[in-house]
């Protein structure tokens, strides 16, 4: 695949997830209303907001400068390291998911109340005995699990060569 390709998929892929979710989180703070949530299924999976000064399941909630950051980071060392070098379509797809995860979860944290650097992710999909998240949290682990099937399945790397095999290399 050509930079260019390459640049402009994960630049699709990146707008669209960071339409889907702002749009779905904007919906979900117009339309639901704390502790009171809708049932999709049962009460297995519900529509319930919260705002997470946290990481994944809430832990960290002290931590919110220090997340904001750490995605500020990310999002830099995938734009100067990773991004330029991508021409695998799993990569592709994979580092799109990521940066529009990231970015999706980072506009919040410098958008939203309390302030900059110190925003609340608004969450809203809540999984019964898991946890409740958003359209960003799923495109972040997508990318994740991509990445696992990548490095043992697919065993390619960005630039779309194969992986040097594990057991030539301890021969």
């Amino acid at each position: 695949m050509s930079r260019r390709v390459a640049l402009g998929v994960m630049g699709l892929i990146v707008v669209v997830g960071l339409i889907a979710d702002q749009t779905t989180k904007a919906l979900a703070v117009n339309g639901l209303v704390p502790g009171r949530p809708i049932q999709l299924v049962g009460d297995v999976l519900q529509l319930s907001l919260y705002r997470n000064s946290g990481a994944a399941f809430s832990t960290g909630t002290s931590l919110t400068v220090v997340f904001a950051l750490a995605g500020v980071a990310v999002l830099a060392a995938l734009g100067i390291w990773v991004i330029p070098r991508v021409r695998s379509p799993w990569w592709v797809i994979t580092v799109g998911l990521g940066a529009a995860g990231i970015a999706g979860n980072l506009i919040d944290r410098f958008a939203r109340s309390p302030g900059v650097l110190r925003g609340h992710v608004i969450d809203f999909i809540a999984l019964k005995y898991f946890a409740v998240f958003n359209v960003a949290d799923i495109m972040l682990t997508s990318a994740a699990v991509l990445v696992l099937i990548i490095l043992f399945f697919v065993k390619v790397g960005f630039d779309g060569r194969p992986l040097a095999d594990s057991q030539t290399k301890a021969m």
